[in-house]
């Protein structure tokens, strides 16, 4: 299994200054933080950076580039997911570098859940009644075969939005939180939120 940290991204709202190189609670930065939580995790997988950045060369860790460029985070998911093919790797735990709580057993968790899903991710329910649902793709876990079939269907049909990429794998399933889990899936989009703690 590989863990895939996406790091790409202009970092607009953060005034430009990488997300993933931000202190998180504790002292470590953003990106360190999640390796360490991924290692405790899943001891046996490959960890790499999503997206290339020369601010993130220290962490000695591999960067995989978008491809193609230009395209917003399937790019990213797209470059992944055709590394781990070519390195024949089944599955894949994706993240995204600006997630300040999240710890070693939601890890684990997603990863043992429903093993034969082609995505396992939990969703987010909105409006009245929970109406409108959207999956968290920047925490899910990905089977590369089937995902990359997806994945590159979506771009040759001109989409975008890993919202329709999940809407185009067939048996992808919802990750159920507690409500101490969900608030560990809390991240960082704004200096606001960094100040929220």
């Amino acid at each position: 299994m590989w863990v895939g940290i996406f790091v790409g991204g202009q970092s607009r709202r953060m005034g430009g200054f990488p997300k993933g190189l931000l202190e998180a609670p504790g002292g470590q930065s953003l990106v360190q933080r999640l390796v360490s939580e991924a290692q405790r995790a899943l001891p046996e997988a490959t960890i790499c950076l999503v997206g290339e950045h020369p601010a993130y060369a220290p962490l000695g860790l591999p960067q995989i580039a978008d491809a193609p460029a230009g395209i917003g985070p399937l790019g990213g998911l797209l470059g992944l997911l055709g590394a781990a093919t070519t390195s024949r790797v089944e599955r894949l735990l994706v993240m995204s570098c600006d997630l300040p709580f999240v710890r070693a057993p939601l890890m684990e968790r997603l990863v043992a859940f429903a093993p034969e899903a082609a995505a396992v991710a939990p969703l987010d329910r909105f409006g009245e009644g929970g109406g409108e649902t959207r999956w968290q793709p920047f925490f899910a876990r990905y089977r590369v075969a089937p995902s990359l079939a997806a994945a590159s269907a979506l771009h040759g049909a001109g989409g975008r939005s890993l919202q329709q990429l999940f809407s185009r794998l067939p048996g992808a399933v919802e990750l159920p939180l507690s409500p101490e889990e969900r608030a560990q899936l809390r991240d960082w989009d704004t200096p606001e939120d960094r100040r929220l703690g």
